[in-house]
This record gives structure tokens, C-alpha cells and sequence, in this order.
């Protein structure tokens, strides 16, 4: 059977993982696929999923990690599969796994980006920076993204560069990159593409800062733990300024009432994971002793989504995909105010395809409570 070419969006709430598996290579197959990218719950037998992929997808490049979510076609689910695959004749990809991110150094990370880089070029001659786009996605309990995606970043030059952390379900143990037919953790893989379509990498966030600051004053950087702001116990402090109890303080809290951060004139969500028994923060991003954060004051989340693709379709007409990169926190906030189903037809009617993170990536900097996306359009050949 010919299948004819194109972007092909998929998703399924199938339990099995072999029938998953099965379901979702239906809905992507097609004559010549250049890639495949996929986002799964971490609640699969991962095994199976990684053994039926394998075999259903032989002989053709596929990459995916497990999530806190995952967004498709059937909208924003939990415990499912979702994915996309691309067609040879409109796109060029390469794909690379940095494996032991616990002992990672900056030379590797650079390594692997000019690596793809000459494969890229390689297979696609006529690739540069303006027509091509790299994407990682990262274990996201490795607290290496901030080493990982700056080093990426310098090696990609001009080759704009998002991506987002993996994520388990919100149990916060393990997460799974996919790569060359198994899933491996204390990972990151990267895929760089090339497409005549025109695109735009974005980034929205539904928070902006405040005149009202606060200073690190005592942290434990390779923990991502704050235990003192403005001199005071960081949970307390951090609490006083919401204007919360510290009791009170919960993950829905933390999702509503973030901090960001000013790097060069850009703002940068910082969000806290948890508060500690002995009064400290532990932040999802990387957090140093001296940084000075703002408190941020949230504005609709849905809103500024229709604005955001309202400037998509202006800039490069109606997008046959975006793939995106959407924190869990959105996911949490949203769950809790009740607007999640809303949402979701947004989603789906703007044809996004993606998962809920641990952390997004964009431009060499890590972020949170960030959707961070890949918009293609319909026009091939303008830019």
C-alpha cells in the first residue's frame, strides 16, 4: 500500500504496551519516514513498548522519552502514547544519544552537536542554521540540563535549539530517553533536522515578573536547594511573599506562584519542586547562591496561548504541526482550576503534538512552567 507523504500526528490511550505499540505505528506509518518521535507514560512496561517499537520500526530512526503527560490528537492525556513521524521527502534528520550524564563535561556535549552537525550536512548539503532545528530531550532527574543545553547550544551556533526534560509520572524516580531501539536513562538525546518548511522555535509563559525582588542568600547548587532568601529559612520568606502560610505550601501553590528570572532583558519562570522538612526550596532548575528573582504575577493561561498562536499563523501562516515541550505545572494548575479540557481543544485544534516535562530547554537556558515549541508551516520553500 503507498502512503502518501506528510506530517503524521498520533496518539492512543491503549494500556498494552505491545498493542500501543501497534496502534500508534498505524497511525504514523508512511512509504519513507526521515523520523519518528514519540512520548509515552512512564506506566508502560517500557520493555515490551522499546521491544514491539523496535520491531514494528525496524531500519527507521525513532526517538522518544517517557513523560509527566502527554499531548496529541486525543488532547492532554495521562498513561498514553503520542507521537509524529516525518517524511523523507521534506525533512533530513540525524540523532545522537550523550549517555552518563552524571559525569558529563562540556568537550562531550560539544562533541556530539558538531558531530550531527557534519552528519546533517552530510546527508542534506543544502542544510544551514536558517533551515534547520535541533531538539533534545533529557533525563529529567539528571540535573544536568543547565551543562547540557549550553554546551548543545554553543556547538549549534545558529541552529536554533528547544527541548524538555523527560518526566515519570510525577513519581519523581527514573526517566527514559528511547534511542536506537531501547530505552537508556542518565541520558540525553539530540535530533537535528532539516526542512523547507518554514518554522519558528517559541517560548510563552503565562507569568510575568513583579518590581517585588528576592536574593539567594544561602544555597546548595548541585542540589538545586535554597535554604536561605534575603537571610531568612528560604520556605518561610518564600511563603511571606506569596502571602501563604508555610504549612499551606503545596505543589499547586508552587505551580501558581513561581519566580523568575532576567537574562539579558529576557524573563525565565524558575519553579520550585518542593519544600523541605527542614524549611528549604528545591527548585526544578538550577539555583545559585547571590541570583536575584522576582515573584511573578500570572496572567490566563488560555489567553496568552491564542495569543501566542495567533502571531504563529501571522508569521508563517497555519502550522501543519507544533510540537511542543509544556511543564508540568501548566499541566498541574490547570487540572486544579479546571480548565484543562479547554485547553486541550486549543491543543488539538492547533495540531500540537508533545508531552508535559520536567524543564524545558530554549536557546541554551533551562526554564520551567514554560511551553517551549517547534511551530512547521504549510508553505514549503519560504522562510
Amino acid at each position: 500500500m503507498t502512503v502518501s507523504p506528510g506530517i503524521r500526528r498520533a496518539h492512543t490511550k491503549i494500556e498494552d504496551p505491545v498493542e500501543a505499540a501497534r496502534t500508534f505505528y498505524e497511525q504514523v506509518q508512511q512509504d519513507d519516514p526521515a523520523l519518528v518521535l514519540f512520548f509515552c507514560s512512564s506506566h508502560y512496561d517500557l520493555s515490551a513498548l522499546a521491544s514491539e517499537m523496535e520491531r514494528l520500526f525496524r531500519g527507521i530512526q525513532v526517538v522518544g522519552c517517557t513523560t509527566a503527560g502527554e499531548i496529541g490528537p486525543l488532547g492532554y492525556l495521562d498513561h498514553s502514547l503520542s507521537g509524529i513521524s516525518f517524511p523523507a521527502d521534506s525533512f533530513t534528520a540525524v540523532s545522537g544519544l550523550i549517555q552518563s550524564l552524571h559525569n558529563f563535561e562540556i568537550s562531550r556535549g560539544v562533541d556530539t552537536g558538531k558531530t550531527l552537525i557534519s552528519e546533517l550536512e552530510r546527508q542534506a548539503p543544502d542544510s544551514t542554521p536558517e533551515n534547520s532545528f535541533a531538539f533534545l530531550m533529557i533525563d529529567g532527574m539528571s540535573q544536568h540540563e543547565e551543562p547540557v543545553t549550553r554546551a548543545l547550544n554553543s556547538a549549534l551556533g545558529n541552529i536554533p535549539i528547544f527541548g524538555g526534560s523527560a518526566g515519570d509520572d510525577l513519581t519523581f524516580d527514573k526517566t527514559w530517553i528511547y534511542h536506537n531501539g531501547a530505552f537508556h536513562t542518565d541520558c540525553a538525546a539530540l535530533v537535528l533536522a532539516t526542512t523547507p518548511y518554514p518554522f519558528r522555535i517559541f517560548k510563552t509563559q503565562h507569568f510575568t515578573a513583579t518590581d517585588q525582588r528576592l536574593v539567594v542568600t544561602e544555597a546548595d547548587a548541585s542540589r538545586r536547594i535554597v535554604t536561605e532568601i534575603d537571610g531568612l529559612p528560604a520556605a518561610e520568606e518564600y511563603a511571606r511573599l506569596v502571602g501563604v502560610d508555610v504549612d499551606d505550601l503545596n505543589p499547586f501553590r508552587f505551580a501558581t506562584s513561581p519566580v523568575v528570572v532576567l537574562i539579558d532583558g529576557m524573563e525565565y519562570v524558575r519553579s520550585i519542586q518542593k519544600a523541605n522538612p527542614d524549611g528549604s526550596l528545591t527548585f526544578y532548575c538550577a539555583i545559585e547562591e547571590g541570583i536575584v528573582l522576582r515573584v511573578a504575577r500570572g496572567v490566563d493561561l488560555i489567553d496568552n496561548l491564542q495569543q501566542t498562536f495567533q502571531q504563529l499563523n501571522d508569521d508563517i501562516g497555519e502550522p501543519q504541526l507544533i510540537l511542543a515541550c509544556d511543564c508540568i505545572l501548566r499541566n498541574l494548575e490547570i487540572t486544579q482550576d479546571g480548565t484543562k479540557s479547554h485547553v486541550a481543544d486549543v491543543l488539538t485544534e492547533h495540531k500540537v503534538v508533545g508531552f508535559s516535562t520536567y524543564g524545558e530547554q530554549f536557546a541554551g537556558v533551562h526554564v520551567n512552567q514554560t511551553f517551549t515549541a517547534l511551530a512547521i508551516g504549510t508553505s514549503s520553500g519560504q522562510r
